[in-house]
């Protein structure tokens, strides 16, 4: 009970961290475990219960955002390696979670904390047995080593950036080292998947990476945002940049920031999809004079706007490269034209609903079989 306590202690503010692929967690309230239960989905589409927690909320880094920062007057609570594993074993033979995120606030160094977090990943893996779903931090400052070992323990790493560059960083963790601390263990990650065989990783392949960034919080525009997105995701194979719009915490030196808008968040993710599955480059996004993305319209449509309406695309002869380039077609949509397409030409837009495609959002930038059909476009 004494753990339990500890550890709604430890995951109170953990859901400030988007759980995997789904935005904002929904928090299961049915049991004993309240506050504590994440409902994830996992990055093959696989939905399930998740537990978020520290094996610290104790920590010697002032990180100016952050509701764990060192000076900060809050009760402090902290698990030891086996504890934690113990704790969430006992939620997971309940059937309360299927898998586990933990993370960590730093005391005694990066190194000094990683290691803790790889002994809770051991405890957990080689003496109880768990072969479920883990995502494992990565601390500022850890070790080559100790980013191995991580890829050799847990389904997923991460390690959050916070801000795009060194400059907007100092404007939000003063005592972090950008380049050293945070982006050279993502560095690290690509290179072990790259050098390394797969089956040394956990199930005989190498974790998926991600990293997060705090919104809103640095001064720094969607621009910058996208510009290292993009450069993780071509260049260090990331599979997804979290965005977590920024919320002023009492006690801060920040308090008194306002808060970022979740539409400017929704934007981000938009952009940033266009970035990691559709083709698109940084240079074509629809930024305004300030930076950012324009809010009133998403960034695909804003694109297809300025680039389309007056050369629409022939869907019978489009490339699949063309066709993600069109509002309301995304990869599935575009591979069931091409698939449609060999059994001969597309001419009317119930053929595109047959298939799956709705046709709404397409139609002021399409021909079909030459011909351009009537619509009336909204912008919202």
């Amino acid at each position: 009970m004494e753990n339990l306590t500890k550890l709604k202690s430890l995951s109170s503010q953990m859901f400030l961290e988007p759980a995997e692929d789904t935005g904002c967690p929904k928090l299961d309230s049915s049991n004993d475990y309240s506050g504590l239960i994440s409902h994830a989905a996992l990055p093959n589409g696989k939905r399930i219960n998740l537990l978020k927690t520290l094996l610290t909320s104790a920590c010697e880094r002032d990180c100016y955002y952050c509701p764990f920062r060192a000076g900060r007057d809050f009760r402090r609570a902290t698990l030891k390696p086996e504890e934690m594993a113990r704790t969430f074993l006992t939620m997971h033979q309940s059937g309360a979670v299927e898998g586990l995120f933990l993370s960590s606030g730093i005391i005694k160094g990066g190194v000094a904390t990683q290691d803790k977090l790889i002994a809770t990943a051991e405890f957990l893996r080689l003496k109880l047995g768990f072969n479920g779903y883990l995502h494992l931090k990565i601390m500022p400052g850890a070790e080559f080593a100790q980013v191995e070992r991580a890829m050799q323990l847990a389904d997923r790493v991460s390690i959050n950036l916070e801000a795009p560059t060194t400059q907007r960083l100092e404007n939000l963790a003063p005592h972090k080292e950008f380049i050293n601390e945070l982006l050279q263990p993502l560095r690290w990650v690509n290179q072990i998947r790259n050098k390394l065989p797969a089956h040394q990783g956990w199930n005989n392949r190498w974790p998926s990476s991600v990293t997060q960034f705090v919104v809103g919080g640095a001064g720094e525009s969607d621009l910058e945002l996208l510009q290292t997105t993009e450069y993780l995701y071509r260049e260090l194979r990331l599979k997804r940049t979290y965005f977590s719009p920024f919320s002023p915490i009492p006690d801060t030196p920040l308090e008194n920031l306002a808060p970022t808008s979740p539409q400017r968040e929704h934007r981000l993710y938009e952009a940033s999809f266009l970035l990691r599955d559709y083709g698109f480059s940084v240079e074509e996004l629809p930024f305004e004079e300030s930076g950012n993305l324009p809010g009133h319209v998403d960034p695909k449509l804003a694109w297809a706007l300025a680039n389309l309406s007056d050369k629409p695309i022939e869907l019978n002869q489009a490339s699949r490269q063309e066709l993600l380039r069109i509002p309301g077609i995304g990869p599935k949509g575009a591979m069931a034209i091409l698939s449609a397409r060999r059994q001969g030409r597309l001419k009317e837009l119930k053929e595109l609903r047959q298939i799956g495609v709705s046709p709404a959002r397409a139609v002021p930038f399409i021909l079909l079989n030459g011909k351009q059909l009537a619509h009336q476009l909204s912008l919202f």
